[in-house]
């Protein structure tokens, strides 16, 4: 008796029981600790990602810890895609409960005045069109659901300047602009956004650009002087995904360890 009520009370626990949430860019990084969350507790997880070898197997390791999953390689940057992916998921499990929009490029370093077009226009394509666009058919299924959660990444950048990666910075400027005005326009229809900002967090993403020394100084730049993990991000998300965070929308999280406290 006491081991039934007791596995009741587990059971209960799972924050995204019965829910079909989808992280984009879910094959390294934030996005795949996103994935692994979501799974953690109990939704159906859609995971998609340009790599079709990176997002194959974060839900291939999903499923082998228990959890339902599936993969969808996509171009987050097409309307088409995004529009398709929306399409896929409710052939698969019939509806769209939960939505983070992670998939996104720093883009080269230069001066505004000295910056490649092409490359604003590859940032500003994947960064804030991208996820526009996912929003856009997210919104469409939500709203017939009844209602829903969207996450939309963004960055401490979102706030503050990122000096020599201007169209980094104005894209995630445009994503917390974007995730205010969906808040503000959807909350009478059941559906929630909300976006979060990342500071500086330990993913390849950081492993590949940076020395170690950078890597020291970027931390240091921090109140806990430390990096971020994915997971701490992805707690996050699961939160604001959750029934927890019911009453909570149009509202910009900034988990960076205290870097913008400065």
């Amino acid at each position: 008796m006491f081991s039934n009520h007791n596995n009741q009370s587990i059971k209960t626990m799972l924050l995204l029981e019965n829910k079909v949430a989808y992280i984009s860019g879910g094959g390294s990084g934030i996005g795949e600790a996103i994935a692994k969350a979501y799974a953690k507790e109990g939704a159906k997880v859609v995971v998609s990602d340009i790599n079709s070898d990176h997002g194959q197997a974060v839900v291939d390791s999903i499923k082998k810890d228990g959890g339902e999953a599936i993969f969808i390689k996509a171009d987050s940057s097409s309307a088409e895609e995004n529009k398709r992916v929306v399409e896929e998921i409710v052939k698969a499990y019939g509806k769209l409960d939960v939505a983070c929009n992670n998939a996104g490029i720093g883009g080269p370093a230069a001066l505004t005045g000295e910056y490649d077009v092409n490359a604003w226009d590859k940032v500003i394509g994947l960064n804030l069109n991208g996820v526009f666009y996912a929003c856009r058919y997210q919104l469409e299924q939500m709203v017939k659901n009844g209602g829903g959660s969207i996450i939309n990444i963004a960055s401490i950048h979102g706030t503050v300047a990122a000096p020599m990666s201007p169209a980094y910075t104005a894209s995630k400027h445009g994503v917390v602009g974007l995730t205010k005005n969906i808040a503000a326009e959807y909350g009478q229809l059941g559906v929630r956004c909300n976006a979060v900002g990342p500071g500086y967090i330990a993913t390849p993403l950081l492993d590949n650009n940076l020395t170690d020394d950078m890597k020291k100084m970027i931390a240091g730049k921090s109140s806990m002087n430390r990096l971020g993990t994915p997971e701490e991000i992805a707690d996050l998300v699961v939160f604001l995904a959750s029934d927890k965070s019911s009453f909570t929308t149009g509202s910009y999280f900034i988990a960076d360890g205290g870097y913008t406290a400065v």
